[in-house]
């Protein structure tokens, strides 16, 4: 197989290595990048990925490599280092003309932009796109169904492009060119899961999981409209199917970190101790700060910022119950 049709992937944690492991069912090549020179000599060596993803036995056309310039002649990369990394990583991808699809879900702290905008400035000869939806990386390592969102900044053309090569028997991309709306969906139920899981820690019960699902995807759709995504997209698969699937299962990084907050353990020691990441608590921060400077209300999104900075679970949910009684129509609530 020749270089331009093997399929790089850059960051090798659950989720990249899943990806690695779907594109490469069907024969592919696909060269997978890892930041630790250890795990790269593991997954060569004994076809595992013993830290992130320790259930898949790895397809052997996937090679791991620690060198960005390895992927320097791929025609399409899968971009899935955290969020917060991305801008720092793509600075060093080798320059060239190709598809460079994000599959990272997060907001850039301090600069408050989406990961297609920190993509075109840190890879600007690349066509971006973004893949997102309810994706447990253990379940598309196994090659379990799964559907996602592919929004293509170029369009159809770029679709006609993306499509053939990601889609699998059991691995299903539906079209969008929605790239905002698309972002907006997952950065935004990574927080919201939190907050689900808090309400499981504190044994709220499936009512309130519930009502806290449905009006934070009101919180959504708010934030979502009023930087120009669709509604459609949000109850979509990158919108209200992923924040179903997140705000229901400790398979979530962010429901058990929730999980844990709620159960009384401390922000600043889970955040410290935790080995993978849960994006929910870098973009808590930034949304908030985005939602009060548009004046969008999302008060279960300010509340998950209050408990990572250390508020008590208990107290926070309570002020939650206060607040005054309205319409469930009310973009002010």
């Amino acid at each position: 197989m020749t270089e331009s049709m093997t399929v790089g992937v850059i960051g090798a944690g659950a989720w990249g290595t899943a990806l690695a492991q779907m594109l490469a069912s069907d024969g592919r090549e696909v060269l997978l990048w890892a930041l630790e020179p250890e795990l790269v000599d593991e997954i060569n060596s004994s076809r595992r990925n013993g830290i992130y993803l320790p259930s898949a036995e790895l397809a052997p056309t996937i090679r791991a490599t620690g060198a960005l310039s390895d992927l320097a002649g791929c025609s399409a990369i899968l971009a899935v280092t955290p969020a917060q990394h991305l801008g720092k990583v793509l600075a060093n991808l080798p320059e060239h003309p190709r598809d460079l699809v994000l599959c990272s879900k997060g907001i850039e702290a301090g600069t408050g932009r989406l990961m297609n905008a920190v993509a075109a400035e840190a890879a600007p000869e690349s066509a971006i796109a973004i893949l997102s939806g309810p994706t447990f990386a253990h379940e598309v390592a196994a090659g379990l169904p799964t559907a996602v969102t592919l929004a293509c900044s170029g369009g159809e053309a770029q679709w006609d492009r993306l499509a053939p090569m990601i889609a699998r028997p059991s691995f299903r991309p539906y079209y969008s060119d929605d790239v905002t709306g698309a972002e907006i969906g997952g950065a935004v139920k990574n927080v919201l899961a939190i907050a689900c899981g808090v309400v499981d820690g504190l044994q709220l019960g499936q009512n309130a999981r519930a009502a806290l699902i449905a009006r934070g995807y009101a919180e959504m759709l708010r934030f979502g409209e009023a930087l120009g995504a669709m509604p459609e997209t949000l109850a979509g698969l990158c919108g209200l199917g992923d924040l179903v699937l997140t705000c229901s299962s400790t398979s979530s990084r962010n429901f058990s970190l929730g999980k844990a907050l709620g159960e009384g353990q401390s922000a600043q020691v889970l955040m410290a101790d935790r080995r993978t990441v849960a994006e929910g608590a870098h973009t808590a921060p930034v949304l908030t700060e985005l939602a009060a400077r548009h004046g969008i209300a999302m008060p279960i999104v300010a509340a998950v910022y209050r408990l990572l900075g250390g508020a008590p679970a208990p107290d926070i949910v309570s002020e939650l119950l206060s607040r005054p009684l309205r319409s469930e129509q009310d973009g002010a609530a």
